[in-house]
């Protein structure tokens, strides 16, 4: 199957910045919960999407139904069994989203991308061309 090198190159970029969001997540919020006995500790795996207590990823959706069109989610997961109340996951989601539209400008320069609230998430958006190979 082809991939359009541009788009495992934006890929790679974003995952990047979901990971730089994710440790910085763990280093001020991580002891926040118990961590899940189940899941590794932080640093215990490459990916920290998959080891210490937050998982912060961006899923990509083409926004049917949505207002805001197509763009990737924010998407975060506390690996706990602490019970997290709606507003200290609504304080995550917006320390992440902040985090994110921050760091967006610095990784993707020159193209307009922004964060945006789309009803209970937040989400990129903005131009996602791809250009000539």
């Amino acid at each position: 199957m082809y991939t359009h090198p541009k788009l495992v190159l934006f890929t790679r970029k974003l995952e990047a910045l979901f990971h730089e969001v994710d440790n910085i997540l763990e280093e001020e919020w991580g002891s926040a919960f118990t961590l899940h006995p189940n899941r590794p500790g932080r640093g215990s795996t490459e990916n920290p999407e998959m080891d210490g207590l937050f998982e912060v990823a961006p899923d990509f959706t083409p926004g049917i139904g949505s207002g805001q069109g197509r763009g990737y989610i924010i998407s975060l997961r506390a690996a706990t069994l602490d019970r997290v109340t709606p507003e200290q996951f609504e304080f995550l989601m917006e320390e992440a989203a902040a985090l994110v539209a921050v760091r967006l400008p610095r990784c993707f320069p020159g193209r307009s991308l922004r964060v945006v609230r789309d009803g209970k998430r937040f989400k990129i958006i903005g131009d996602f061309s791809l250009g000539e190979a």
